[in-house]
């Protein structure tokens, strides 16, 4: 009662015992959940941006890999179009030319 006779000393009615609503609370509790509403509504993007960016990072180190392959393909290509080059790779393959007699050497103690 102290409270009631304050506020009528300073000039102001007393309000009144009743509970009722209170909207700054309610307008406090609604923002919350408008903000945490927003806040699921990114949760799928910034998942399937992060998805993304690793599958672009897995698909790069693809695309470098390849590109180094077919460059070494591409060196190789070019010293198998050489006369010599084909030549050392067919012997190595076992094979020989028209005419030439082949001689096959076993038994032979490892190598170094």
């Amino acid at each position: 009662m102290a409270a009631v006779s304050d506020a009528r000393r300073q000039g102001r009615p007393a309000r009144p015992a009743t509970v009722g609503i209170r909207w700054d609370r309610v307008s406090r509790v609604a923002m919350l959940f408008v903000l945490f509403g927003i806040l699921i509504l990114y949760v799928g993007p910034v998942r399937a941006y992060f998805q993304t960016k690793h599958r672009v990072a897995a698909q790069n180190a693809i695309v470098k890999r390849l590109r180094v392959e077919n460059r070494r393909l591409l060196e190789r290509r070019r010293a198998l179009s050489h006369p010599a080059t084909l030549e050392r790779e067919a012997r190595k393959l076992g094979m020989v030319r028209p005419g030439e007699k082949p001689f096959i050497v076993r038994h032979l103690p490892p190598g170094p």
